[in-house]
């Protein structure tokens, strides 16, 4: 029990009631298409992210009576790999000290470096409620620490009032200015921007690649499996190992393609790229997401094409008003995107690494605003364009 609410544990998102869990995330203006019900069983389902791969779903629920009051996607987990806020640098100095660092709890999407609600609440005091419950599950748990990662500042500042250390970040978001076309976007950027991305896209054209954009219902379960394709090149280009599987992809595709669009490119009437997008096209602000993208042809400027500006054309379309480009990329300011902060939350059971933790984050911070004060002076847009974004 916290406070006035009973707390319930599962370790399989297909065991909560999904209208309830769904709704939660219906009424949240934070929330996004990953944290739905079909996605986080999707991820469950098909492997991905489940006990075999060293995710552990441990959804924490608070209820009143029949009602799901507040609820969060919790994971004890065995590594660090498929989140994005890097946290090795922390393992490995409990390792030298002969601290177990794992397992852990995380609160947050599997593989998804996108910021949104991580504690769906219908109203702020069940909010303080259920970061109050994790922190007690989190203490009772013996595990090393608790990671809430990228989580809007109403969830942060919860977290930071339980006892939590707040960590800041930084992504590359493009805004939507209410552009007609992507011609008006270019007509806001510095010349040599302007210029280098119609470089960029007339060699797309010059080297014979047609692009298209199909959505929802549209996506066949051939693109699906080219885009598969697509994926796992991506992966191999890279030595590593795909986190995700075919059958994660097929399901989303069947479950949620409201929320889906991909992006095909062609050459000769062969596909030979591909790129997938989530979006939502409901509440104030919605956004696009890019995800995965790969190619099966070496093709000069088409990871540009397909990831960005296919992505802002189609947010152009739909009047999106943002298209989040996702972690790491500086190049992203070339193409529009500006520097936007993020902010993540941490607990340490063990004292003294708690406070070199801390320390440690108060260092990390006076650089991370740095950085984007200085990223901001290489944004894309004229002098007299958008202003920088903040959020």
């Amino acid at each position: 029990m916290a406070n006035d609410y009973c707390t319930q544990v599962v370790d399989d998102p297909a065991r909560v009631d999904r209208a309830a869990w769904d709704a939660l995330v219906d009424a949240d203006a934070e929330a996004n298409p990953f944290l739905r019900h079909e996605f986080l069983a999707a991820l469950t389902a098909s492997g991905a992210a489940a006990a075999a791969s060293g995710w552990h779903p441990q959804f924490l629920l608070l209820s009143r009576g029949d009602e799901l009051a507040a609820a969060a996607p919790l994971y004890a987990k065995d590594h660090s790999y498929g989140e994005y806020v890097f946290d090795w640098s922390w393992a490995e100095a409990y390792q030298r000290y002969g601290i177990s660092y794992y397992p852990k709890w995380l609160v947050a999407v599997p593989f998804t470096p996108v910021p949104g609600t991580r504690l769906l609440a219908r109203d702020p005091h069940a909010r303080s409620a259920l970061a109050a419950a994790l922190l007690a599950q989190a203490r009772a748990s013996g595990l090393s620490s608790l990671h809430v990662l990228l989580a809007p500042p109403r969830d942060i500042d919860a977290l930071a009032a339980a006892g939590m250390l707040v960590r800041d970040g930084v992504q590359f978001h493009w805004r939507n200015a209410g552009y007609a076309d992507f011609e008006q976007f270019l007509a806001q950027l510095a010349q040599p921007k302007r210029k280098k991305i119609r470089a960029e896209r007339r060699k797309v054209a010059e080297a014979g690649v047609v692009l298209e954009r199909r959505a929802g219902r549209d996506i066949t379960e051939a693109d699906w499996r080219f885009f598969f394709r697509c994926y796992l090149a991506t992966y191999r280009a890279h030595f590593s190992s795909p986190y995700l599987n075919l059958d994660f992809f097929l399901r989303i595709g069947e479950s949620m393609p409201q929320h889906l669009m991909l992006v095909l490119a062609r050459r000769g009437g062969r596909p030979v790229a591909s790129a997938l997008g989530v979006f939502d096209a409901q509440g104030p602000q919605p956004r696009l997401y890019g995800r995965y993208w790969g190619s099966v042809e070496p093709i000069d400027c088409l990871h540009f094409e397909c990831c960005y500006y296919q992505m802002i054309e189609f947010a152009i379309e739909r009047r999106l008003a943002w298209f989040e480009g996702g972690a790491q990329g500086a190049h992203k300011l070339a193409r529009g995107l500006d520097p936007v902060p993020t902010r993540s939350a941490h607990w340490l059971a063990h004292r003294e690494m708690g406070q070199a933790v801390a320390r440690f984050l108060e260092r990390e911070r006076a650089g991370v605003s740095a950085s984007i004060d200085e990223l901001n002076e290489h944004r894309a847009f004229r002098a007299d364009g958008l202003p920088p974004a903040r959020q």
